[in-house]
């Protein structure tokens, strides 16, 4: 898969808004700068980031499994989630098992799935001692996808019913932007830009720099020969309003009150730039802000706030070195790790 049909062109238009004239992504003008749901992640970056993660933890090197576990013991184990949400990332703990050895791991559960407190998530089977030296990679990539996605989930139920989309950011953790966006669309939320090459996107410093919002407008226009999407980040009603005379597709909000965006939506009516509303924007605000009539909510803490999600590994003999192979479910019990 490649990067363009893992995260479709920022530039396109929601395929479910443009039947949908009522929608305000349908109006004419500039489209929805947003891709698809999707929770395919970009060929690659699974296996990149495993492979960085095991060598960071050195796991060739385990001294505590591999001076403690005796060679040949074989085991089963389970991964259980220890609290409901939305799960995502969970093709990567067989990434992980496939780089380590002989492993294999079955899934219950697919990225995007509700699940419940206690329930498994996936099954393992192998050599104890690989189970063991992986179990903690495994576990951080989807404690932190399944809580973005979980993150990701509550933000599009808490505006369920509305024309509003939420959209994140690329407050993403270094290196795994891939991973945190592929676990947004999990949670039902679209993705912003990718990267900066996705779209122009003139916020405080580049407006400054320039010299004013129609100055960096201005600066951009002469050189976008491609026809790249232009988003303006404004902090006034004052800015909002040279914003919304200079051609842009879309304007950001920034910190605005309630009454400052409302004003702002009006003036814009129905065929100006799209509005996006951005800036400390939380569970307990996201409907007020999204009541306004904006037409989408950038939420950076879906990435870079999102609790890690609680997940065990149960492990359980059923091989010992040097003895004959015994059922998992033999009196013998699990041991947690985690």
């Amino acid at each position: 898969m490649t990067s363009t049909e893992a995260h479709e062109d920022l530039n396109s238009p929601d395929p479910a808004a443009a039947s949908d004239s009522s929608n305000p992504a349908a109006r004419q003008g500039s489209p929805w700068m947003v891709a698809p749901h999707r929770t395919a992640v970009v060929a690659g970056a699974v296996e990149d980031a495993v492979r960085r993660a095991l060598a960071e933890d050195r796991a060739e090197d385990d001294v505590t499994t591999r001076w403690a576990v005796p060679d040949g013991t074989r085991a089963q184990a389970r991964v259980v989630a220890c609290q409901g949400g939305v799960i995502a990332g969970t093709a990567i703990p067989a990434e992980v098992y496939r780089q380590l050895g002989d492993v294999v791991v079955t899934g219950h559960v697919q990225d995007g799935d509700r699940v419940r407190a206690g329930q498994d998530l996936l099954t393992l089977a192998g050599p104890a001692r690989e189970i063991i030296t992986g179990e903690r990679t495994a576990l951080n990539f989807l404690q932190r996808m399944s809580g973005i996605a979980t993150a990701a989930a509550a933000f599009a139920q808490a505006v369920a019913g509305l024309p509003v989309r939420i959209l994140d950011t690329r407050k993403t953790a270094p290196g795994l932007r891939a991973l945190d966006k592929a676990a947004v669309g999990a949670g039902g939320v679209r993705n912003h830009r990718l990267d900066l090459a996705a779209m122009v996107l003139l916020k405080e410093n580049h407006i400054a720099a320039a010299g004013g919002v129609s100055a960096a407008i201005a600066a951009v226009r002469a050189r976008n020969t491609q026809g790249i999407a232009v988003e303006v980040e404004v902090e006034s009603t004052a800015q909002a309003i040279e914003a919304l005379h200079a051609e842009v597709e879309w304007i950001m909000l920034d910190n605005m009150s309630i009454e400052e965006m409302r004003y702002i939506v009006a003036l814009r009516g129905t065929e100006g730039p799209r509005l996006e509303a951005s800036g400390n924007i939380t569970l307990s605000t996201v409907r007020s802000v999204a009541q306004t009539g904006v037409d989408a909510i950038s939420v950076g803490g879906i990435t870079h706030s999102a609790p890690a999600f609680d997940l065990s590994l149960l492990l359980t003999p059923t091989t010992l070195a040097g003895e004959s192979p015994r059922a998992a479910a033999d009196g013998r019990p699990a041991q947690r790790f985690g």
